[in-house]
C-alpha cells in the first residue's frame, strides 16, 4: 500500500487553529488532501489528529480519519518522523501492510499534485530511502552576519567574505512540503536529513514557510499571484 499521512494537531500556538483556517477560501488542510487526491499516487490519505475539528473538516475534503492520536504524539514536542511511524503501524496492523508512506503537511498549500508524483518517482529510480521537497536559499549562506550583543556585526564564515557570491556553492533548505519514505525507514526512525534521502527540488516562488501572522499574509499573496499566472 501507498499511504498519504498528513499530520495535523489541534494544539498550533503561534496562529492558532491554523490547520484549518482558512487560506484563499478553503481551510489550510483542504489544498494538501486535494493536492494529495489529485496527484493519483495514494491508495490511501489519511489524517493523524487528536482533534475532533480537524477530522470532520479532513473527512469533509475526502481524507479518512481511522484512530485517533494518541496524546504523547500530540504536544509541541513531537517529531514528524515517530507520527508518521505510528500511523504506518495502526494501518499496517488494521487496515493493510504499508509498503511506502508520504507524509504531507496540512499546512502546505503550495504543494503539487506533480510534485508528488515526481517524489515518488525519484524514490523509486534513486534507491534512496527517502525523497523530500527542497528549495535553495535565495542568498549565499556563507555570506551570512549575526548581529552581537553590542549592537554590531560579524560574519559567520569571515573566510568568505572575498569570494563572489557566483563562486560558492548552493545551499539549499527542507521546502517543508511532503515527505516520500519507505515504510521501513519511517518505523527504524532514520534521520531524513542525511545519505538516506535525495532532494526533491522546488522553485523558490512555490515555497513558503507559515509560521507567523507576516507569513501568512505573504502566502496568501504569493498564491493568488499564481492562480491569476494560470488563468
Amino acid at each position: 500500500m501507498k499511504l498519504a499521512i498528513i499530520p495535523a494537531r489541534g494544539g498550533s500556538k503561534r496562529i492558532p487553529r491554523k490547520n484549518i483556517k482558512h487560506f484563499c477560501g478553503k481551510p489550510m488542510i483542504a489544498w494538501s488532501i486535494e493536492a494529495a487526491r489529485s496527484s493519483g499516487c495514494f491508495d490511501s490519505i489519511i489524517v493523524s489528529t487528536d482533534d475532533d475539528e480537524i477530522a470532520e473538516v479532513a473527512r469533509a475534503y475526502g481524507a479518512e480519519v481511522p484512530f485517533v492520536r494518541p496524546p504523547e504524539l500530540s504536544d509541541d514536542h513531537t517529531g514528524t518522523i515517530p507520527v508518521i511511524a505510528h500511523a504506518i503501524e495502526w494501518i499496517s496492523r488494521n487496515v493493510a501492510p504499508v509498503d511506502l508512506a508520504c507524509c504531507i503537511y496540512a499546512t502546505a498549500p503550495f504543494v503539487q499534485p506533480g510534485d508528488l508524483k515526481r517524489g515518488f518517482d525519484l524514490l523509486q529510480k534513486s534507491k534512496a530511502e527517502y525523497a523530500f521537497s527542497v528549495t535553495s536559499y535565495a542568498f549565499p549562506i556563507q555570506r551570512a552576519i549575526r548581529i552581537t550583543s553590542d549592537e554590531r556585526v560579524e560574519m559567520f564564515s569571515p573566510e568568505h567574505f572575498n569570494i563572489r557570491s557566483q563562486d560558492l556553492e548552493d545551499a539549499f533548505h527542507d521546502a517543508g512540503q511532503f515527505y516520500w519514505g519507505l515504510a521501513a525507514a519511517w518505523l527504524a526512525g532514520k534521520p531524513l536529513f542525511s545519505h538516506c534521502a535525495t532532494p526533491v527540488p522546488l522553485p523558490r516562488h512555490r515555497v513558503q514557510d507559515i509560521d507567523t501572522a507576516e507569513d501568512w499574509e505573504r502566502a496568501e499573496w504569493l498564491f493568488k499571484a499564481m492562480q491569476v499566472q494560470r488563468d
